[in-house]
């Protein structure tokens, strides 16, 4: 019992002296007079951030329309564009993600498969990677995809004859190396 009472008293007494050599240490009083006049001095005033108004909502009407930096489906007014005449697309049908953005825009950067089904993977050109199949629409010219192999995928766009008509034109993305 004595010893055990021995023990309990050393350890008492070295943390006792180890706290009195902490107290009576005096190696950061530079950094204690530091922090004081930091404390004692005027403190600033941040203003506050500007108000701005609310900008005005756009509603971006052309956004269906042919891009200005494709070419034109018609190379001339006389000139019809080759391709099967068919009836309009529906433009009631709401558009799918991809049909927002320019065929030209849209690179296949991949697949991916699972048993018999084939899945293409497009880059928006911002970066974001979309999973796409047989019967999704892509582009702006109601570009439907109707094949999916390891290669390309085969998209069929309705675009306007030029006379008033719509025709179907064949169109193929093969995949980035």
């Amino acid at each position: 019992m004595n010893s055990r009472f021995l023990g309990v008293a050393l350890v008492t007494l070295a943390s006792l002296a180890g706290l009195a050599g902490c107290a009576s240490d005096r190696q950061h009083s530079d950094l204690d007079n530091k922090m004081s006049d930091a404390r004692t001095r005027p403190q600033g005033v941040i203003e506050p951030l500007p108000v701005y108004p609310e900008a005005e909502r756009f509603n971006y009407s052309a956004l269906a329309l042919r891009s200005p930096f494709e070419p034109p489906a018609i190379i001339t007014g006389d000139e019809k564009v080759s391709g099967n005449a068919v009836s309009a697309p529906d433009q009631s049908r709401s558009k799918e993600p991809l049909e927002l953005i320019s065929y030209a825009e849209l690179s296949m950067v991949g697949i991916l498969a699972r048993g018999d089904k084939m899945w293409a993977l497009l880059d928006d050109g911002s970066g974001k990677v979309h999973r796409v199949n047989r019967g999704n629409y892509i582009g702006r010219n109601f570009g439907l995809i109707t094949e999916v192999n390891r290669r390309e995928l085969e998209i069929m766009e309705t675009v306007p004859d030029g006379k008033g008509g719509w025709i179907n034109r064949p169109r193929t993305m093969a995949i980035e190396e």
